[in-house]
This record gives structure tokens, sequence and C-alpha cells, in this order.
């Protein structure tokens, strides 16, 4: 304790004394109070101390200062008023800085103080008793508070504490105090955290809205309820790990897009991604991410329309069939003899693939009609797209014959649709094979897209420069066999086998013969003709023309690597009549390859204006259907008598 301590004016008192006073000392302590008696009413406890102690009442022995001179009668009283003077005015000057507890740092309050001997060499006597000390209080005894309620300290704790915190008995000026807090030491060794353990401080801002719950707490509360899951919840709830601060996000763990980590940003190359490199946008990393397999679903669909103004009321059994288990990734749609309204047509599509697919691309050559719909999610992995269009006409201003091509990559794959309407006519073979040899050489694509293999690539042949090719239409070939001839094969098939049409195919034997269609392989037919049908009915040909039945809409794919196209279905939808032809639709599961980043990319634009549009009249419909529900089941029949 220094000379600025609490204590500091009463020690300068007591070793400095009046000049000319004896120096003689006596071995009695000293008793006399240098302050007036009636200050002690604001300190008392330390007065009760001094009275407990003096009689005895709990310790026989108490701490003695060191004897100080005898001071003369005349100059005593007149020393101790000057101390006192001295003491009431340095007191409040002094006393923030006089506190240890103010003057130190923050970690003192938490450090114990170690006794050690007080000034002047003098040493408490303790005994065996007086050891023996009972536990302190998170507050000290000498505070402000204990003294508000009276509370004195006993002889044990008094000389147990370190001199340096011991009252001086002759000062009854209690000093105030903070609370001293001991450090707080764990009782014992910490858990492991678990590897998938996430702290809040971490991913605080992926933490999920406080109107959400905890899936694993819900999961826990309510174990004889069956929860509603969604694809990516079902996956949460047994491999999420979480504190009771937060839960980690669904969107950045368990999904798709995954934590990116700084250093993997730094070392990124954008540019200079390849197949081989890590980074690439279209890499491998991001290609097995999304199709572990490494195959996308493509769904095609084919029909003419006949010109027809109205449209089928619903075209959910052309795109949506019933007897898929799963939408595809792309729905390629090519018509032939378009309604008049081609912005309708888009409409309606989109209407009826709905919010997850957005159109990524529609062209048209006349009433040919080809549009590329793809799911919304993977629109960021397509290059921009490029389309040409070939009339097989004569006059090239009558677009009613032709093609009408779409060209993008997918990744690093390259695809090719094209849709086409060729020479009508039983016997005009040679003219539709002209039509095709036509289309191969004028269709001008691609043209900025890079060539993913320019050494399997014929400049006279547009399909040899694509990866996956599909081209479908009406191609208008016909069965060589009189329409009595073929009712008569079609009453005797048996099931799905049309062998034995098939056998009578103008298109199946001029792909035999090499002359159209090199490359290219069909899906076995196990579908009805579906040309030429009274319009709205199931009844083929029953003008004077008499038309024979005839497979007339085809679906083709050829691919640069054999295997790369897997069939899943292919056949006719039959439920849509409004037209003298039946869509044809195919499914397929197209092998892909990771790419290059310097694909030009098409940066996710699409229609928005159509999706929009689509989006509402869903909504329009199904409240108009809700409202019908409901006023059905709130009708009543009256009679009236």
């Amino acid at each position: 304790m220094t000379e600025n301590g609490a204590h500091g004016p009463i020690h300068q008192s007591r070793q400095a004394p009046s000049k000319g006073a004896s120096h003689v000392t006596d071995g009695r302590p000293l008793t006399t109070s240098l302050v007036d008696p009636t200050s002690c009413r604001d300190h008392g406890d330390v007065h009760t101390l001094s009275a407990r102690n003096a009689e005895g009442e709990i310790s026989p022995y108490q701490p003695r200062p060191p004897s100080r001179p005898k001071l003369p009668k005349s100059n005593r009283t007149s020393v101790s008023v000057e101390e006192a003077v001295r003491t009431r005015r340095l007191r409040n000057s002094q006393e923030s800085l006089s506190d240890p507890v103010e003057t130190g740092s923050s970690t003192d309050s938490l450090r114990e103080d170690q006794p050690g001997p007080a000034p002047g060499g003098f040493v408490p006597i303790r005994t065996d008793q007086d050891s023996i000390t009972r536990p302190r209080s998170a507050v000290a005894t000498g505070s402000p508070v204990s003294r508000d309620r009276g509370s004195s300290l006993s002889d044990s704790e008094y000389e147990t504490r370190p001199h340096s915190q011991q009252s001086d008995p002759t000062d009854h000026r209690a000093r105030p105090a903070r609370p001293r807090l001991s450090p707080v030491q764990p009782t014992g060794p910490l858990p492991a955290l678990e590897k998938s353990f996430a702290s809040a401080t971490l991913r605080a801002a992926n933490r999920i809205d406080r109107d959400r719950v905890d899936y694993a707490v819900l999961a826990r509360e309510k174990v004889g309820e069956r929860l509603p899951r969604n694809l990516s919840d079902s996956r949460l709830l047994d491999t999420m790990g979480s504190d009771s601060a937060s839960v980690t996000s669904m969107r950045s763990t368990y999904s798709v897009l995954s934590p990116i980590r700084p250093q993997d940003v730094r070392n990124r190359s954008f540019l200079e991604g390849s197949v081989l490199g890590s980074g690439a946008l279209l890499g491998a990393e991001e290609l097995d991410r999304h199709f572990p397999n490494r195959r996308v679903g493509i769904y095609v669909a084919t029909w003419n329309m006949q010109g027809e103004k109205g449209l089928p009321s619903n075209l959910d059994d052309l795109l949506l069939p019933t007897d898929s288990e799963f939408a595809q990734d792309f729905y390629i749609i090519g018509v032939q003899e378009g309604c008049p309204d081609k912005k309708e047509w888009e409409t309606r599509l989109q209407e009826t693939l709905g919010p997850y697919y957005v159109m990524l691309y529609a062209a048209s050559h006349g009433v040919l009609y080809l549009t590329v719909f793809v799911r919304r999610d993977l629109i960021w992995f397509c290059s921009e797209v490029e389309h040409a269009t070939v009339t097989t006409r004569i006059i090239s201003q009558i677009k009613t014959k032709g093609a009408v091509g779409i060209a993008f990559t997918f990744f690093g794959t390259s695809f090719l649709f094209i849709t086409s309407h060729f020479t009508s006519g039983d016997a005009k073979v040679y003219e539709r094979v002209l039509d095709y040899n036509k289309i191969i050489e004028a269709l001008a694509l691609p043209k900025g897209l890079p060539d993913t293999n320019p050494y399997r690539s014929t400049a006279s042949d547009v399909t040899t420069r694509f990866d996956q090719v599909f081209w479908f239409g009406d191609f208008n070939f016909r069965l060589c066999k009189d329409r009595v001839d073929v009712e008569a094969i079609m009453s005797r098939m048996v099931g799905a086998e049309m062998g034995p049409l098939l056998e009578h195919d103008q298109l199946s034997k001029e792909m035999k013969e090499g002359s159209i269609f090199k490359g290219f392989q069909e899906a076995p037919i196990h579908f009805l003709p579906t040309y030429k049908f009274d319009a709205g009915c199931d009844i083929y040909d029953t003008t004077s023309k008499q038309r024979t039945p005839s497979y007339t809409d085809r679906i083709l794919s050829r691919s640069r690597q054999a295997d790369d196209i897997q069939v899943v279905k292919y056949t006719s939808c039959s439920s849509i009549k409004t037209s003298d032809h039946r869509p044809v639709v195919g499914v397929f599961q197209v092998k892909l390859r990771p790419g290059r980043d310097n694909i030009p990319l098409g940066a996710g634009q699409f229609d928005r204006s159509l999706y929009l549009e689509g989006i509402r009249r869903r909504i329009t419909r199904e409240l108009k259907r809700r409202e019908a529900m409901k006023s059905q089941s709130s009708s009543s029949i009256c009679t009236v008598s």
C-alpha cells in the first residue's frame, strides 16, 4: 500500500510527529481514537469491530499496529486536531485514487491478493481455530452493500484477509470497496465438437428467419406426426447440425448452392477453365454436381396443327402425360401448319409447363414453329442460341414447306433441333429426298458457336457439326399400300406390334438404302398411324380422297458417339383430336460432356413477358376452377309443384 492509500494520512501522522516531541514509547496499544466519536456514526461496522474485539466475543486475538511514540499532553491534542482536519480535507480528493479497485486494471479484480507482512514488520498471530476460514461471499463484507445492511466482519474473516485489505483499528473510516469476482474455471474438460457442427458466428448470414422452426426440434416434439417435407427437407432432419443459437441454412449446406471458400475464389480462373481444369463454369465439377450420371432428359413433340385457329382446351396430355414419372429438363415442341396466332400458342405452352420452366428460344418459318423450354435453374449452363431457316418451295416467299433449326450448347455438348415439313403426296418420295438434301446443305448453323469436334464435321451436312441432333416433323412419307390392304393388316395386328405395317413404310425403306437421314436412328414404333383422321374423332379419312393411313409424323436422332442417346418413350398422343394429325412425342436421355468457359453463354436470358403471362393464366384458371367447385357444392336442387 502506497502512502497515497486510504490509510495514508494516518500513517503520516504516526511516522512524522511534531518537531520537538519525545520519542519515548510504551508497549500498550493505542486505544484513543484520533477522530471525533461523532464521526463513527457513518462507520458503524468498524466501530462494532473494535468493540467486539475489545470484549473478546469472537477471538481473543486481534491485530495490533506497531507502537507509536508517546506525545506530550500539551501537543497531543493539537496534533490530533490537525491530523483530523488534514484527513477530512484529503479524503474527498484522494479517495478515488486511493482505492485499488478504482486505480487498478480490470484484471486486478479477478486476481486474488496474497497476504504479506504488514508495514513495520508486524505479522498477525493466528491459531488453529483462526486458520479455519469460512467461505467468502461474492460481494466483500466491507462493501457499501454490507454497510447498508449493518453487517460486520468476524475476527476469523478479518484475520484471514491480507494485511493490505485489513482496516486499522484506530481508523474508523472504512474506505469504499468494489465487489471482487473470483475467476470462473470449468469443472471438467469441454466436450469435443462434431465435424458437422456449425457455429452461429460463422454462419450468421445463413440463419433461417425467426418465423421458421428448427427442423430437428420439430421432429423431436412431434415424433408421432408425419411432417410435410419437400425434396430439400427430406435430407435435412437426420444430417443437420446446429447449436442453440441458430440453424444452418438449407440453401448453403444441403442444396446445390454450397458455400464458397475465399481461397477457391482466389484460385479459380473463369476465363481459362477447361475440361481438365477445376473451376470452369461448364466444367466437370459443375456437370457432376447437377447431373451425376451425366445424362439430361429431353422431351420432343411434333404436331401438324392443320392451321386450326382453335387450340385444345388442355395441353397437359401433350406435354405432361400421366404415364411419365418425372418431367424432363428440356421441352422442344415443333409445329407444322401452326395456328395463325403464334404468340398465343407459345403462351399456352408456358401456361401448361408452369413456373418451373422458361422459354429459352423460339423461331419460326412461315407456319413452322419451333420452341425450346428449359428448366429455369439450368438456364445458366446454356450458350447463346442460334437459329436458321430453309424453304423448300420454288418460290421462296411461300413458307409452308421447309425447315427451321435451333442450335445451342449445354455444358460441353452441342445440340441441334430441326423441325421440317416435306412435300406432300403419296408418290412424291424423290421430292421429299430433295427437300432433305437441300435442308442439310443450306441450314447455316452454327454461326458463332464453337464446333465441339471440328474433325468430324462436314461442310455439306449440318447434322455432322453437332454432338446431338434431333430432327422431327411432318415428313409426309406414306405407306405404299392401298387403303383396303392397310386396313386389313391393321385388323389382323395383335397388341402394339406394327411390323407388318412398317414393311410398307417409305421412310424406313429410304433410310435402309441410305438416301436420306444418314446416320439417324428411330425408336421402334408401337402406335397406330398418325395420319389421316377426321377432326374430332378416331376415324381415318372418310372424305372422297380416302387417304391411306400413314406414319407421316416422326422423330429421328443422331449422335457423334454411339449410345449417347437412349430412348425412354416413343408414342403418339391420341387424346388431342383437333387436327387431322395426331401429335407424336419422344422422351430421351442424352449423354453430356463437360465444356470450356470460352463458350458464349446466354446469360440466363428468356422471354420474361411470356413467363409472367403464362403464370397469370394459371392463377386465373385455378381461381375459376375453385369458384366452380364452391358454387357446385353450395347449390341445391329445387322442385316446383
